[in-house]
């Protein structure tokens, strides 16, 4: 209502925007600031109250009025500050400053290039990211180096990257699921899973172990659920009675969502045994199960 009346000037709408935590009144507030703005603008008066409006929104905690902010840097005419947010970390503020910058003549591509290949400890995450965001597969030798980065977040986001530029070389992501950092794991799980069978289950599973990293368990189970349908059986069944609340719901609804494929015999009498392992489940559940795998209740 106060947008819709005007009663707030578009420097009080840009504050609003960056001290507000909900999403929506960000973008409310953020676009009726700008909106103001360009109405001075269009009257000559926005000299004075363009600092008092683009400040509040480039320094928003909001990706939302960050993202906003720098893309009216462009109309203000001051396009070259955009460069400070290509490595920023919400990737709708990376977007529209690669797009501000191109509008200006600007390469963003050969800005995180440059950064990037520098590698130091002053790389930010987002630089990274915004690399595979706009870069091509000849970059992943950039990422490649910067998976042994000292920074954790550095690492995640470089093998994020290539994961997003289809330059996953499974044997060198293998050896990120045994880095320090969780999210590196994870990032390295996810990368491999198109390529899950490509990996020795008898590995996998003794990463399932209860003195593993619980990172390390997780992707291992991640992976092996990526597998072929017995060992997907095999590595559920090894869980259900798991300690870890997370890690045995997820084994569960492996068991109950399992189906047998083309590559499991009918009437396999390890699957016979595993099933009989299972009996938490209930009686239906695990007749069902036996009979689509030719195995007689």
């Amino acid at each position: 209502m106060a947008v819709e009346e005007g009663y707030l000037s578009p420097a009080e709408l840009a504050r609003a925007a960056a001290r507000e935590t909900d999403t929506v009144i960000q973008s409310l507030c953020a676009d009726a600031a700008l909106a103001g703005l360009a109405q001075l603008d269009a009257d000559g008066q926005a000299g004075p109250a363009r600092d008092d409006v683009l400040a509040p929104l480039l320094g928003a905690r909001g990706a939302q009025p960050r993202a906003a902010g720098v893309t009216a840097l462009r109309r203000a005419g001051r396009s070259a500050e955009a460069e400070g947010f290509l490595g920023d970390r919400a990737g709708v503020v990376r977007a529209c400053a690669r797009y501000v910058l191109r509008q200006a003549g600007g390469d963003p591509h050969a800005w995180y290039r440059e950064r990037c290949g520098r590698g130091d400890l002053a790389l930010p995450a987002g630089a990274v990211s915004g690399l595979a965001e706009c870069g091509v597969r000849a970059d992943a030798g950039l990422l490649w180096a910067l998976t042994s980065h000292a920074v954790a977040a550095v690492r995640a986001r470089a093998v994020g990257g290539l994961r997003a530029l289809d330059a996953t070389d499974v044997a060198r992501m293998r050896e990120l699921l045994d880095d320090p950092a969780p999210g590196v794991v994870r990032e390295a799980a996810l990368a491999l899973l198109p390529a899950a069978r490509m990996l020795d289950e008898r590995w996998l599973m003794r990463r399932l172990a209860a003195e593993q990293p619980r990172q390390v368990r997780v992707s291992a189970f991640r992976l092996l659920n990526a597998h072929k349908a017995l060992v997907r059986l095999r590595a559920a069944v090894a869980l259900l009675d798991e300690p870890d609340d997370r890690l045995r719901y997820w084994a569960r609804q492996s068991v109950e969502r399992w189906r047998p494929t083309a590559d499991v015999p009918r009437g396999s009498a390890e699957v016979g045994e595993l099933l009989e392992r299972a009996r938490l489940f209930p009686t239906s559940t695990l007749n069902r199960l036996k009979w689509e795998a030719g195995i007689k209740a």
